[in-house]
């Protein structure tokens, strides 16, 4: 009995490039099957935001064209893709996921837009954002709610909302987030896919801002490492940007044996915030076993985040969202999420002394995690303490004076400038992913990648991919 063949929309970006290239499939029939998938898919999870069909297929037929002529234009030439909101592309509005938000047309497009086009990617659509990006729901004053492909009842996470439902649910095989304290790797730990928040400069971005990351968010780690070849290209205009490195991001696959001997930290309860559910604990726990088994040393590791840390950061950012929030007229202030509302005022008490304290404590946590992580080549953990919450809400905890209890495992890293990622490890028994994050020394976002395949080839079998109500 032969194995049915893989829906088009299924395929990897690897795949895809390998069919086109031997003439075998061509960008403008993939581009129809993701397009007709979307169709069935968009009406229940609404991970999209200008979707223009016509746009997509005019992409795919002058990738068609290059192709047959022998001449593709880079490495993702005629591959589906999807961007998120916040990342400019030349001539679209950038709301921000909030009513708030003056819709004026960027004038060029952002790094992480323009390497991906300029390698031939034909964009579906933007993806969708909370309100500023400062929550970790799809909830948002803008789009319409996003849900989560797994369990429609159920948030993707965010602020990278859009695109973890859109990769869970099939919308072609690459997809971009962006990432200040875990909006990468949550939706991706709660959408069952994989995500790389990289070293912080090596994809350039524009405006850069402390902790603040683009990466890929994919079904596998192989499509994830064929966008970071594309993605870490250079650009003057990130001024926090790494110089280049040309790594080797097609050596990803070193199989098993580049676990055999590595030192691994087994961090199990992040020192702060909510506490670690069991089935989450479970599926962390088996999967520190895959790798003992493989011939690392996993060790048990202390928390290093406190609550003074995490409270910090949070009220650090409360001041930037009130102030920014005090600048719109009371109209549109009123647009915004009031939730979103309610915590930005939180800080407009708060002193100058106090405003500086909190502002510290992104250093203080850069500096614990940097000296935590030392002694070990990397750090498993859990992304997220819980699986994903119900979808109408802004956070697991509903409450804008707690907003930021499950990012413990998170935020960290993006302070020390580590590159983490989020990998699928398990599913709850109610068929919820759980994701594992793996968090290397900075720099060593490829040792991540091949490290994460390694775990991709030792996990066990996963669940088939989510279809469309009535599919």
């Amino acid at each position: 009995m032969t194995t049915p063949s893989p829906a088009l929309h299924d395929l990897g970006a690897h795949a895809l490039t390998t069919a086109y290239r031997r003439h075998e499939l061509s960008p403008v029939e993939v581009t129809q099957s993701v397009l007709a998938h979307m169709d069935r898919w968009e009406p229940h999870i609404r991970a999209t935001y200008l979707l223009r069909p016509d746009v997509a297929m005019a992409q795919a037929r002058a990738s068609e064209a290059r192709w047959l002529r022998g001449d593709p234009c880079g490495p993702l030439d005629g591959v589906p893709v999807t961007i998120k909101e916040n990342i400019a592309t030349r001539g679209d509005p950038m709301p921000l996921g909030t009513l708030a938000t003056k819709l004026t047309p960027a004038s060029a497009h952002a790094p992480p837009a323009a390497r991906l086009l300029e390698a031939g990617a034909v964009l579906l659509c933007k993806t969708t954002m909370p309100d500023y990006g400062m929550l970790s729901s799809g909830l948002s004053s803008f789009h319409p709610l996003s849900r989560n492909p797994w369990d429609v009842s159920k948030t993707p996470g965010g602020s990278s909302a859009g695109a973890a439902a859109a990769a869970a649910a099939g919308y072609g095989p690459l997809h971009i987030g962006t990432d200040i304290g875990g909006s990468l790797r949550l939706p991706a730990g709660w959408c069952g896919i994989f995500s790389l928040k990289p070293s912080l400069g090596r994809i350039p971005i524009d405006p850069p801002y402390t902790g603040r990351a683009a990466g890929p968010m994919t079904r596998t780690v192989a499509d994830a490492a064929l966008m970071m070849q594309v993605l870490s290209l250079p650009d003057a205009r990130d001024s926090m940007s790494l110089p280049y490195q040309a790594l080797e991001w097609d050596q990803f696959d070193r199989g098993v044996e580049v676990l055999r001997g590595r030192k691994i930290g087994l961090l199990m309860e992040a020192g702060c915030g909510l506490a670690v559910e069991p089935e989450v604990r479970a599926a962390i726990d088996r999967a520190a076993h895959l790798f003992e088994r493989a011939g690392a040393i996993v060790e048990p590791m202390p928390a290093f985040m406190t609550p003074a840390m995490l409270d910090g950061m949070d009220h650090a950012w409360r001041m930037r969202s009130h102030m920014d929030l005090s600048a719109l007229s009371a109209a549109k202030k009123a647009k915004v999420l009031p939730y979103i509302q309610q915590w930005a005022d939180s800080a407009a008490g708060m002193t100058g002394p106090q405003t500086f304290a909190a502002f510290s404590q992104f250093h203080a946590t850069r500096v614990a995690t940097a000296r935590a992580c030392q002694p070990f080549d990397y750090v498993i953990s859990p992304t997220s303490p819980m699986p994903a919450f119900a979808a109408e809400l802004p956070s697991p905890t509903n409450d804008p004076l707690r907003p930021l209890e499950h990012i413990g495992f998170t935020v960290p890293y993006n302070m020390s400038e580590q590159p983490a990622a989020s990998i699928n490890c398990g599913y709850t028994r109610s068929g919820l992913p759980i994701g594992l994050q793996i968090a290397g020394q900075r720099f060593d976002d490829l040792g991540v990648l091949q490290v994460a395949r390694a775990f991709e080839l030792l996990r066990d079998p996963q669940q088939p991919w989510p279809q469309p109500p009535g599919a």
